[in-house]
């Protein structure tokens, strides 16, 4: 009996010295999945709480029609204030039957920004300050 125990331990023993039979290392070095521009803007506005939403707000498809006209208007270098004029290719966050008050706009251009044109977040934060809106 002590024959085989001792057997059973020594074997044992090398199976964990030689890693057979134990859990394999994680990758630490692996890449972690890259979350979609529009995942981390409905994201982001879910954590804003957009108060004007509170009784009425977009559906997900209509909210994602702005990020990307809006990071295109500002690429041609238009302000905040210039994309969310009314008449300026209704770009101001609406619908038929909500819509955004203009603080709460303003933040979403920003949000926007940091999920479809990160390189221009400075910009529009900076346009908006400059005007006193954000």
């Amino acid at each position: 009996m002590r024959t085989r125990t001792a057997a059973a331990l020594l074997a044992a023993g090398l199976l964990a010295l030689t890693g057979c039979g134990t859990e394999p290392e994680p990758d630490t070095k692996a890449e972690p999945l890259a979350v979609s521009p529009d995942k981390k803007f409905l994201a982001a506005v879910g954590d804003a709480g957009i108060a004007s939403w509170t009784t009425t707000g977009p559906t997900d498809a209509e909210l994602l029609d702005y990020p990307q006209r809006w990071c295109d208007a500002f690429t041609e270098g238009h302000s905040a204030d210039h994309v969310l004029t009314a008449d300026q290719g209704l770009l101001y966050p609406l619908g038929d039957d909500w819509g955004t008050k203009r603080d709460e706009a303003n933040e979403l251009l920003v949000l926007a920004t940091k999920s479809h044109c990160p390189d221009l977040t400075d910009q529009v934060t900076a346009d908006l300050r400059a005007t006193g809106d954000y």
